[in-house]
């Protein structure tokens, strides 16, 4: 990811020619300009905000949820939408080594869905927060021609939060949680099928380790991130933020028995799923060397000085010419 230019984008830029995070990185300039108070530790730029408070560091994110874009209602049920919506989030919060502990949910949706489809979506929600002992404390509904839903997360770290750029060199990479298991789902619905159910049922509600995120942070982790856009694109992140270069080496990564039935159905290398894959939000974080990695974490790569070309990422010490992720614009 490249920095942000000095000067303005040209008057009729898109959204496409900024491209997401060109997006994200002018916004990030923009309300730098604006001093944040004292209680302000980490802004926009990370997986949540931090706030200063009395004991511990509140945890604050922000995610949206667009129909067509992130979810169709024939490859999912309200309720299955309603707690990937909650996972995304809390996800996040967990990534910074927290817990969540409160969420508000804004849904704008046409006046003609059904009554109950609405309300599945909020039980499936409520019941992913519960999973983790949060709770919906506000949100709004208005109407729109399409669903749509933004929702706030607010949690607690009681030890110092794990930003993406604390990585070093000589640290270990590690992941921990399920990897390309929603893109195999994906992969097999958007060719009309529904099995194996397994990934189907991933992609449609997925699993985060919640416990993992603390677990991490009482470890000494150096940098951690929800893996919610892909492993390698998620990886790159870190890797710019800590201003480091990052090797994941592919013979440490899990590849299932169902995701190798559908690259042998799709004539897919199964491992793409797992490079590139999103929406599983498993977690990826960096530690010391000689770390004793928690339970569930497991070593796929190793963090170095950043390359001739600057932080970035490579794949058994090569650049990765297939997918590495997915992005909003």
């Amino acid at each position: 990811m490249g920095s942000v230019p000095d000067a303005l984008p040209a008057p009729d830029a898109t959204l496409a020619d900024l491209g997401e995070f060109g997006l994200i990185d002018h916004v990030t300039r923009i309300v730098a300009e604006v001093a944040p108070g004292e209680e302000v530790l980490v802004g926009p730029g990370d997986d949540a905000a931090v706030l200063r408070v009395r004991r511990g560091h509140v945890v604050v994110s922000t995610d949206l949820m667009v129909e067509g874009r992130h979810f169709r209602k024939d490859w999912a049920d309200a309720i299955d939408i309603g707690h990937r919506a909650a996972a995304q989030n809390l996800s996040d919060v967990n990534a910074m080594g927290g817990r969540a502990a409160w969420l508000t949910v804004g849904f704008a949706a046409p006046p003609t869905l059904p009554a109950r489809w609405a309300l599945d979506f909020v039980r499936g929600f409520a019941e992913e927060c519960a999973s983790v002992g949060a709770g919906v404390v506000g949100g709004d509904v208005t109407s729109s021609d399409k669903i749509t839903v933004a929702v706030t997360v607010l949690g607690a770290c009681t030890v110092s939060p794990v930003l993406r750029s604390g990585a070093q060199p000589g640290d270990v990479l590690a992941l921990c949680g399920r990897q390309g298991w929603a893109a195999g789902g994906l992969a097999v619905l958007g060719r009309g099928f529904r099995s194996p159910r397994v990934l189907v049922d991933a992609y449609r509600r997925p699993q985060p380790p919640y416990d993992a995120g603390q677990l991490a942070a009482d470890a000494g982790a150096t940098a951690m991130i929800d893996v919610s856009d892909g492993l390698l694109a998620d990886a790159a992140h870190v890797a710019h933020a800590s201003g480091v270069g990052i090797d994941v080496t592919s013979a440490t990564l899990d590849i299932p028995e169902p995701l190798l039935a559908v690259g042998s159905a799709t004539g897919a290398d199964p491992l793409t799923f797992v490079l590139g894959g999103g929406d599983d939000h498993s977690l990826l974080a960096t530690f010391p060397a000689g770390t004793a990695l928690p339970e569930g974490w497991v070593r796929i790569g190793a963090v170095a000085d950043p390359g001739p070309d600057g932080p970035g990422v490579t794949v058994d010490g090569s650049p990765y010419e297939g997918p590495t992720g997915w992005t909003h614009f």
